[in-house]
């Protein structure tokens, strides 16, 4: 989400850099250029003219005009106004303490993934919910719910002719089996309608929720936008969910649904795995589009896929030049988990004004998966054991050449005299020193 948006306002930026002084002219340019970037991402025409508006009132002041540095005044009013678009200080949601969430969305909006996606969050803090399948229409809805619960091991309650007999049931075990927190999802229809507002008003008065969340699909662009506003209008929500911002989403729906509804996103699915649920941020997603990076939400989801014990180890053995091959493949895995890499290296500031050799190369990426993979376990440990025989086997089971294996060894050789001389400069100016590339990473 947002790589096209973004590219076009980061490149609007840059040539604003190039510029001294700025005159109104030039602010007057670069609205009329950043209105057509939210336009083009489908954002709500009037989200966008009241964006442009605000930005040009802050931006065309003797101090921004005068200033030694007025691109970098810009850019700051561009990001401030954008936080606010996007929800400014918005509550997020108490995984740690919510005790009930009414998921609301209409159907093939990925609500009952994103059900099962918030009880694996709580079940990450020690707690106990209960995923409740109150979607007595959709065939196979039950049976959905309940695959993805078992495959997470959280209980699932879906006995009931109707939803609110479900609801009810639900209650009571949970009050039975000492469950913490109850997530329901609700049925949806292919479209609003009466019969479905109707039902989902007596649901959610029956279980007064905490949190009533509308799931929806970021690739629907402004309709995203306009179901938000129905069901707001209907049935009156706490936040809403946009799911498949991992696919071609122009960004419009996330930039538009809080100033249209007045509802804040509290949650993105940036995937299909169970752990692609990512709490939404303001602040970290305008840094985000402005190219800024976020490092906070790098460290979050590393943290949430790296066990203490094993990085403290890990640690130890890259200082000690104890790091192999078999290490690097452990950490390879570890950061697919995270996500798509581009995704990830997005994250780190100044990444997107990297030269085009220096991007991601998400198949080499896979490509050094694949050789260490036909290496033996020795040779993995003791890669120094690889002589040319060796990876001409490895270079024909990973469908690689020789050249590529070689070039990998080559590689992380470097890295590992890198952090050797890490530990031999402990203390001392590293300025100067030049980095080698991790293998397999760029192009």
């Amino acid at each position: 989400m947002f790589d096209v948006f973004s590219t076009k306002i980061q490149g609007i930026f840059n040539k604003l850099r190039k510029k001294g002084l700025l005159s109104k002219d030039d602010v007057a340019a670069t609205m009329r250029e950043l209105r057509v970037a939210l336009l083009e991402a489908d954002v709500n025409f009037k989200v966008a003219k009241e964006f442009i508006g605000k930005v040009s009132e802050k931006a065309v002041g003797v101090e921004i005009l005068k200033s030694l540095n007025p691109a970098q005044h810009v850019i700051k009013i561009v990001k401030d106004e954008l936080i606010e678009v996007l929800g400014g200080d918005i509550p997020q949601v108490k995984i740690e303490s919510v005790k009930s969430i009414l998921l609301l969305g209409l159907q093939g909006c990925g609500k009952t993934t994103t059900s099962a996606k918030l009880a694996y969050k709580m079940m990450k803090k020690k707690r106990h919910p209960l995923l409740v399948g109150a979607d007595p229409y959709r065939p196979a809805a039950k049976e959905q719910l309940q695959i993805l619960g078992k495959k997470i091991n959280v209980p699932v309650f879906t006995d009931g002719k109707t939803a609110i007999e479900t609801l009810n049931g639900s209650l009571e075990y949970a009050k039975e089996h000492k469950c913490d927190c109850i997530i329901v999802d609700s049925a949806g229809r292919l479209h609003v309608d009466n019969e479905l507002m109707d039902e989902l008003k007596v649901l959610k008065q029956r279980l007064n929720p905490e949190e009533c969340l509308l799931i929806v699909d970021g690739m629907t662009g402004q309709e995203a936008v306009n179901i938000a506003s129905t069901f707001e209008k209907e049935i009156g929500i706490s936040g809403v969910i946009l799911t498949k911002l991992d696919g071609d989403a122009r960004g419009g729906a996330a930039l538009s649904i809080k100033m249209v509804t007045g509802k804040p996103i509290k949650f993105m699915g940036i995937g299909e795995n169970i752990d692609q649920l990512e709490p939404f941020y303001p602040d970290r997603m305008a840094q985000r589009i402005l190219g800024m990076g976020d490092v906070l939400s790098l460290i979050e989801r590393a943290e949430e896929i790296t066990n203490s014990e094993e990085a403290k180890s890990l640690q130890q053995k890259m200082l000690s030049q104890k790091f192999n091959l078999e290490d690097f493949l452990l950490q390879l895995k570890q950061i697919k988990k995270m996500g798509p890499l581009e995704q990830v290296m997005g994250m780190i500031p100044g990444f997107s004004n990297m030269p085009s050799g220096m991007k991601v190369d998400e198949k080499q990426l896979v490509r050094t998966e694949a050789i260490i993979s036909s290496m033996t376990i020795l040779e993995r440990r003791k890669p120094e054991i690889l002589n040319g025989s060796r990876r001409k086997r490895i270079a024909k089971g990973s469908g690689t050449t020789v050249e590529d294996v070689n070039r990998l060894i080559k590689q992380f050789d470097q890295l590992k005299a890198m952090f050797g001389n890490i530990t031999k400069m402990s203390g001392k100016n590293f300025k100067g020193k030049r980095m080698p590339q991790m293998p397999g990473f760029f192009r």
